[in-house]
């Protein structure tokens, strides 16, 4: 696994969709990317799980709080990522 932070331009829209969240009993992720949106340009990847958005953890956090925390984000997006690195050995 590998953490990685990265800060959005706004304002919205990002350029990405998001799926799970506690009443999904899933991690937050990153499940679609708009070709060519502000999160694709800055590398973000689908099924990256979201560990912060703007400094507060997504531990615990609902689909829709995610959103709304998310959507109170009208300057930069600044959020922490986790991506499932793949090692060829």
């Amino acid at each position: 696994m590998s953490n990685y932070s990265v800060s959005l331009v706004g304002p919205a829209p990002w350029g990405f969709r998001l799926q799970g969240g506690k009443d999904f009993n899933m991690p937050l992720a990153i499940s679609r990317l708009n070709d060519g949106g502000k999160a694709a340009r800055a590398h973000v990847g689908i099924g990256d799980v979201v560990l912060t958005i703007d400094g507060i953890s997504t531990d615990g956090m609902t689909h829709l709080e995610a959103q709304n925390k998310i959507k109170a984000c009208t300057g930069n997006l600044n959020m922490t990522l986790q991506r499932d690195v793949k090692t060829d050995w």
